[in-house]
């Protein structure tokens, strides 16, 4: 197995210190790198894997935090964080950014080599990343079919993917095509992939607390997501992992 090495960062960013993951691969080159933006409740356990999941494919990944260092177990109160972020594009490019500049100051870096990733409310920070110009080599996003302010997205200078569950009530059919709109009236080389039957965050692995309605895990699409998202990686920026070494975290 690949030794990877971890540590985790602190930096400002919205008024708070957040406390990041980063995972680094083996060996002392520079390597492609990824940001990974978490889900709306914080950065946890599983998604600072999805960053040591990918540093074992090669690259370098930091799983960036949104809240602080928290993780929130009430949903009211992580809608009362998240809600006010997502009206407002400016913060979330504040908190991209500065998890940006994190992962360009690892010396370990390619620094012409990073694509975004994000779940959920950390899919928006990457997609407005997207919409202010920065040079990435691909985005990727699940359950996160944000659309920006008019006009924006025409500055996004990457593939971007996004997945979402057919029967996500928080992304439903009128927020994908408004995504799709956006996309395509920017000219952005886009893909939508719809996973029939899943509900929102089904990528998350069931955990022990209050989940919003229609929050529900599919095991089986968690899976291909993660494949579709490595794929992305691969094809946009590869790492020259083996073929058939895809890891779920």
């Amino acid at each position: 197995m690949t030794t990877v090495t971890t540590r985790t960062v602190e930096y400002p960013a919205d008024g708070l210190t957040m406390v990041g993951h980063l995972a680094l691969p083996a060996g002392a080159g520079r390597r492609p790198a990824v940001l990974i933006g978490p889900e709306g409740p914080g950065l946890n356990d599983f998604q600072r894997r999805r960053a040591d999941a990918l540093a074992e494919l090669g690259y370098v990944a930091l799983a960036f935090d949104l809240h602080g260092g928290r993780w929130f177990t009430d949903p009211q109160e992580m809608l009362a964080r998240c809600l006010p972020l997502l009206a407002d594009p400016d913060r979330l490019r504040e908190i991209g950014h500065a998890a940006l500049d994190v992962l360009r100051a690892e010396p370990r870096t390619d620094p012409d080599r990073i694509a975004a990733i994000g779940y959920g409310t950390g899919g928006a920070v990457v997609l407005e990343l997207g919409r202010a110009g920065v040079d990435l080599r691909a985005i990727g996003t699940v359950n996160a079919l944000t659309t920006g302010r008019p006009g924006e997205a025409a500055r996004i200078r990457c593939p971007v993917w996004a997945g979402v569950g057919s029967e996500d009530p928080i992304m439903p059919a009128g927020q994908r095509d408004a995504f799709a709109a956006e996309m395509q009236a920017a000219g952005v080389d886009w893909r939508l992939v719809i996973y029939g039957g899943a509900l929102h965050a089904f990528h998350h692995p069931p955990v022990d607390q209050a989940v919003l309605p229609g929050v529900g895990h599919h095991p089986r699409h968690a899976e291909r997501a993660w494949h579709d998202v490595v794929g992305l990686l691969d094809e946009c920026m590869p790492a020259h992992h083996e073929t058939g070494r895809v890891k779920r975290p």
